[in-house]
Protein backbone atom coordinates (compact mmCIF):
# COMPACT_ATOMS: atom_id res chain seq x y z
CA UNK A 1 0.00 0.00 0.00
CA UNK A 2 2.85 2.40 0.83
CA UNK A 3 4.45 1.75 -2.58
CA UNK A 4 1.19 2.68 -4.34
CA UNK A 5 0.86 5.90 -2.30
CA UNK A 6 4.48 6.75 -3.06
CA UNK A 7 3.86 6.25 -6.80
CA UNK A 8 0.76 8.46 -6.67
CA UNK A 9 2.70 11.17 -4.83
CA UNK A 10 5.48 11.05 -7.43
CA UNK A 11 3.03 11.63 -10.28
CA UNK A 12 0.88 14.13 -8.41
CA UNK A 13 0.16 17.38 -10.21
CA UNK A 14 1.70 19.23 -7.26
CA UNK A 15 5.21 17.92 -7.98
CA UNK A 16 7.96 18.61 -10.52
CA UNK A 17 7.51 15.08 -11.84
CA UNK A 18 3.80 15.90 -12.13
CA UNK A 19 4.77 18.89 -14.31
CA UNK A 20 6.65 16.55 -16.65
CA UNK A 21 3.79 14.03 -16.71
CA UNK A 22 1.31 16.81 -17.53
CA UNK A 23 3.65 18.12 -20.26
CA UNK A 24 4.10 14.64 -21.72
CA UNK A 25 0.38 13.77 -21.73
CA UNK A 26 -0.94 17.07 -23.08
CA UNK A 27 1.82 17.40 -25.67
CA UNK A 28 1.17 13.81 -26.74
CA UNK A 29 -2.56 14.45 -27.08
CA UNK A 30 -1.94 17.57 -29.18
CA UNK A 31 0.56 15.73 -31.41
CA UNK A 32 -2.06 13.04 -32.00
CA UNK A 33 -4.64 15.69 -32.91
CA UNK A 34 -2.16 17.27 -35.36
CA UNK A 35 -1.34 13.89 -36.91
CA UNK A 36 -5.03 13.08 -37.28
CA UNK A 37 -5.69 16.32 -39.19
CA UNK A 38 -2.75 15.55 -41.47
CA UNK A 39 -4.10 12.05 -42.15
CA UNK A 40 -7.44 13.60 -43.03
CA UNK A 41 -5.62 15.95 -45.43
CA UNK A 42 -3.87 13.01 -47.11
CA UNK A 43 -7.11 11.01 -47.38
CA UNK A 44 -9.33 13.81 -48.63
CA UNK A 45 -7.08 16.40 -50.27
CA UNK A 46 -4.08 14.65 -51.86
CA UNK A 47 -4.52 14.59 -55.61
CA UNK A 48 -7.80 16.50 -55.36
CA UNK A 49 -8.87 20.05 -56.09
CA UNK A 50 -8.79 22.37 -53.06
CA UNK A 51 -11.85 22.45 -50.84
CA UNK A 52 -13.02 26.05 -50.74
CA UNK A 53 -14.25 27.05 -47.30
CA UNK A 54 -14.67 30.74 -48.04
CA UNK A 55 -14.40 31.77 -51.69
CA UNK A 56 -11.24 33.78 -52.30
CA UNK A 57 -10.31 33.74 -48.60
CA UNK A 58 -9.66 30.27 -47.16
CA UNK A 59 -9.10 26.82 -48.68
CA UNK A 60 -8.00 23.35 -47.70
CA UNK A 61 -5.27 22.24 -50.08
CA UNK A 62 -2.74 19.40 -49.88
CA UNK A 63 0.92 20.43 -49.81
CA UNK A 64 4.18 18.64 -48.97
CA UNK A 65 6.58 20.97 -47.15
CA UNK A 66 10.23 19.97 -47.04
CA UNK A 67 11.18 23.14 -45.15
CA UNK A 68 10.30 24.85 -41.88
CA UNK A 69 7.09 26.58 -40.91
CA UNK A 70 5.44 28.20 -43.89
CA UNK A 71 7.88 26.58 -46.36
CA UNK A 72 11.11 28.29 -45.27
CA UNK A 73 14.51 26.49 -45.42
CA UNK A 74 13.52 23.76 -47.88
CA UNK A 75 15.38 20.43 -47.75
CA UNK A 76 17.24 20.84 -44.43
CA UNK A 77 15.88 17.78 -42.60
CA UNK A 78 18.96 17.25 -40.38
CA UNK A 79 18.83 20.86 -39.23
CA UNK A 80 15.15 20.52 -38.29
CA UNK A 81 15.82 17.30 -36.39
CA UNK A 82 18.52 19.01 -34.29
CA UNK A 83 16.22 21.99 -33.64
CA UNK A 84 13.44 19.61 -32.59
CA UNK A 85 15.74 17.85 -30.11
CA UNK A 86 16.86 21.22 -28.69
CA UNK A 87 13.22 22.26 -28.29
CA UNK A 88 12.52 19.04 -26.36
CA UNK A 89 15.53 19.55 -24.09
CA UNK A 90 14.52 23.16 -23.41
CA UNK A 91 10.90 22.12 -22.74
CA UNK A 92 11.97 19.45 -20.25
CA UNK A 93 14.23 21.95 -18.49
CA UNK A 94 11.49 24.61 -18.29
CA UNK A 95 8.85 22.16 -17.07
CA UNK A 96 11.23 20.78 -14.43
CA UNK A 97 12.15 24.25 -13.19
CA UNK A 98 8.54 25.45 -12.96
CA UNK A 99 6.85 25.33 -9.58
CA UNK A 100 4.13 22.72 -9.23
CA UNK A 101 0.89 23.07 -11.20
CA UNK A 102 -0.74 24.25 -7.98
CA UNK A 103 1.01 27.58 -8.63
CA UNK A 104 -1.34 29.11 -11.20
CA UNK A 105 1.00 32.07 -11.82
CA UNK A 106 2.92 29.93 -14.32
CA UNK A 107 -0.01 28.31 -16.16
CA UNK A 108 0.44 30.57 -19.19
CA UNK A 109 4.10 29.64 -19.51
CA UNK A 110 3.27 25.98 -18.97
CA UNK A 111 0.67 26.14 -21.78
CA UNK A 112 3.16 27.80 -24.15
CA UNK A 113 5.76 25.09 -23.51
CA UNK A 114 3.18 22.37 -24.14
CA UNK A 115 2.01 23.96 -27.41
CA UNK A 116 5.55 24.60 -28.70
CA UNK A 117 6.54 21.03 -27.85
CA UNK A 118 3.46 19.61 -29.58
CA UNK A 119 4.07 21.70 -32.68
CA UNK A 120 7.74 20.76 -32.91
CA UNK A 121 7.00 17.07 -32.36
CA UNK A 122 4.03 17.04 -34.74
CA UNK A 123 6.17 18.27 -37.61
CA UNK A 124 9.16 16.15 -36.52
CA UNK A 125 7.04 13.01 -36.76
CA UNK A 126 6.21 13.90 -40.38
CA UNK A 127 9.83 14.66 -41.27
CA UNK A 128 11.12 11.44 -39.75
CA UNK A 129 8.40 9.21 -41.22
CA UNK A 130 7.95 10.81 -44.65
CA UNK A 131 10.78 13.26 -45.28
CA UNK A 132 8.29 16.16 -45.48
CA UNK A 133 5.52 17.84 -43.49
CA UNK A 134 1.91 17.73 -44.65
CA UNK A 135 0.39 21.22 -44.85
CA UNK A 136 -3.22 21.89 -45.82
CA UNK A 137 -4.51 25.23 -44.50
CA UNK A 138 -4.33 28.12 -46.98
CA UNK A 139 -5.38 31.76 -46.58
CA UNK A 140 -5.81 32.59 -50.25
CA UNK A 141 -6.89 36.18 -49.57
CA UNK A 142 -3.38 37.17 -48.49
CA UNK A 143 -1.59 34.33 -50.30
CA UNK A 144 -0.19 33.17 -46.95
CA UNK A 145 1.99 30.03 -47.17
CA UNK A 146 0.13 26.76 -46.63
CA UNK A 147 0.42 25.56 -43.01
CA UNK A 148 -0.90 22.94 -40.58
CA UNK A 149 -2.16 22.51 -37.02
CA UNK A 150 1.36 22.05 -35.57
CA UNK A 151 2.33 25.41 -37.09
CA UNK A 152 -0.69 26.96 -35.36
CA UNK A 153 0.45 25.53 -32.03
CA UNK A 154 3.93 27.02 -32.40
CA UNK A 155 2.94 30.46 -33.70
CA UNK A 156 0.11 30.89 -31.20
CA UNK A 157 2.30 29.81 -28.28
CA UNK A 158 5.16 32.04 -29.41
CA UNK A 159 2.87 35.07 -29.64
CA UNK A 160 1.39 34.36 -26.19
CA UNK A 161 4.86 33.75 -24.76
CA UNK A 162 6.14 37.07 -26.07
CA UNK A 163 3.18 38.89 -24.52
CA UNK A 164 3.67 37.09 -21.21
CA UNK A 165 7.37 37.92 -21.16
CA UNK A 166 6.80 41.57 -22.06
CA UNK A 167 3.75 42.34 -19.94
CA UNK A 168 3.15 39.71 -17.28
CA UNK A 169 6.25 37.96 -15.93
CA UNK A 170 8.88 39.95 -14.08
CA UNK A 171 12.59 39.23 -13.88
CA UNK A 172 11.97 37.86 -10.40
CA UNK A 173 9.37 35.42 -11.80
CA UNK A 174 11.93 34.12 -14.30
CA UNK A 175 14.81 33.67 -11.84
CA UNK A 176 13.78 30.03 -11.49
CA UNK A 177 15.37 29.42 -14.89
CA UNK A 178 18.83 30.73 -14.01
CA UNK A 179 21.35 27.95 -14.59
CA UNK A 180 23.49 28.99 -11.63
CA UNK A 181 20.51 29.15 -9.29
CA UNK A 182 20.90 32.87 -8.67
CA UNK A 183 24.06 32.60 -6.55
CA UNK A 184 26.70 34.86 -8.07
CA UNK A 185 24.86 35.06 -11.40
CA UNK A 186 25.06 38.84 -11.68
CA UNK A 187 28.75 39.11 -10.89
CA UNK A 188 30.04 36.06 -12.66
CA UNK A 189 31.13 34.88 -9.22
CA UNK A 190 29.67 31.38 -9.68
CA UNK A 191 29.83 29.08 -6.71
CA UNK A 192 31.77 31.35 -4.35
Amino acid sequence: MKEQDSFKNTLAIGTKTGNLVLWFLLSGFLVQADQYTKKLAVWHLKGQNPIVIWEGVFELIYSENRGAAFGMLQGRQGFFFVIGILVLIAAIYVMWQLPSCKNSHYHGLRLCVILITAGALGNMVDRMSQGFVVDFLYFKLIDFPVFNVADIYVTTATAILLMLLMFFYTEKDLEIFRLCGGKGCDTGDFGK
